[in-house]
């Protein structure tokens, strides 16, 4: 994936502002100076990469809010019911852009200020810095989070409360080393283990059972607080 792929706008931020202190240090002092502002340059060039991906078209299909490396897939319990939880560490050389698990409504996004420990760290679902979305679609809500690491300092995330979403769709992204959880109906059928490496918005992590209107979650902030 090269630096001519589609790119997040803040890569072009990042890199034009090194290349300018390249250049400037090259002149004013030595050359060879300029070399590491200009190598930086190159790597937020690549670090803001942003790939397209053909997303899934099955019906019920959850896929991954993020690439990078499944890192716990268990069962929480919230309100007295039980969901099923999918962590996904994102490290410094995966892609950073962030995508909606299932097309829907957003019903609620709440930002939660904390610590930041490092994503691989599972107390970090519950202290670190993070930003907690509700998704409802066909008659499901599924949750999931946005969650800075021992680099991340900031949460990007551009929908707003009513927003439709569709399956894929990009929502923002992490900057620097960082966790995507998902929570779901305990009822889906899990299709990743850990260990597994998934791309965002293309990779299935669960399938979700259907539901009726009536099933339709009420309680989505009670779900989102799984956490």
């Amino acid at each position: 994936m090269g630096l001519l792929a589609p790119m997040v706008r803040d890569g072009y931020f990042y890199a034009l502002g090194l290349i300018a202190a390249g250049i400037l240090v090259g002149w004013l002092a030595q050359p060879a100076w300029a070399l590491a502002p200009l190598l930086l340059a190159v790597f937020f060039l690549w670090f803001f990469r942003d790939p397209e991906r053909t997303i899934p078209d099955t019906v019920g299909a959850v896929v991954s809010p993020g690439d990078g490396k499944v890192t716990n897939v268990s069962f929480v319990t919230a309100g007295g019911e039980k969901y099923a939880r999918l962590s996904i560490f994102l490290s410094v050389f995966d892609v950073h852009v962030n995508r909606s698990p299932i097309a829907g409504v957003v019903r609620d996004v709440r930002y939660q200020r904390g610590k930041f420990l490092n994503a691989m760290n599972q107390a970090s679902a519950e202290l670190n810095e993070q930003n907690v979305v509700s998704v409802e679609g066909d008659g499901q809500v599924v949750v999931f989070k946005q969650i800075a690491g021992l680099l991340a300092r900031r949460i990007v995330f551009h929908p707003k409360v009513g927003d439709r979403l569709e399956r894929g769709q990009r929502v923002g992204l992490i900057k620097f080393g960082s966790r995507v959880d998902v929570l779901l109906d305990s009822a889906a059928v899990v299709q990743v283990k850990v260990g597994d490496r998934v791309r965002g918005g293309a990779s299935i992590l669960a399938y979700l059972q259907p539901k009726g209107e009536l099933a339709r979650a009420g309680s989505y902030s009670a779900r989102e607080g799984a956490r």
